[in-house]
């Protein structure tokens, strides 16, 4: 896949082009700036006309992110999926939810009640926030 700043994804080291692992990184001017996360991307075999399945390896607290089981609550993975989507899209999609949530569909309501006060949402954050140490396991 093509790069863009903070995101990657690729095929898992097993050969299975239907698992893939992928990195995104907080964006700069957001509560998660300087903080990486480890999702999954897990294929359909009738992709593209059915979305993947994506969730957070890397705990992530977030109005839009169930924390025990990394699913996320994001319309184009969803109701709003198009086969157009490739998964820079995606990726560049759960990108920008980090710093703009949809707080009227929560997966985390404690996340989306402290969303407008920073510095407790932070705090949360950071409790939960466990970085991927060392090199890309298989």
């Amino acid at each position: 896949m093509s790069s863009s700043p903070g995101i990657s994804a690729f095929p898992k080291n097993d050969g299975n082009l239907f698992e893939w692992v992928g990195t995104i990184e907080g964006p700069s001017e957001t509560i998660y700036a300087g903080l990486t996360f480890k999702i999954t991307i897990s294929f359909p075999s009738n992709y593209p006309y059915v979305a993947p399945t994506i969730k957070y390896d890397t705990p992530c607290f977030h109005p839009n992110v169930d924390i025990a089981s990394g699913a996320i609550c994001l319309d184009i993975l969803q109701d709003k999926w198009s086969a157009v989507y490739s998964v820079q899209t995606i990726l560049l999609s759960l990108q920008s939810l980090l710093g703009e949530p949809n707080n009227n569909s929560p997966l985390n309501t404690e996340a989306a009640s402290l969303w407008s006060k920073p510095q407790d949402f932070k705090a949360q954050l950071m409790k939960h926030y466990k970085p991927a140490v060392g090199a890309e396991s298989s």
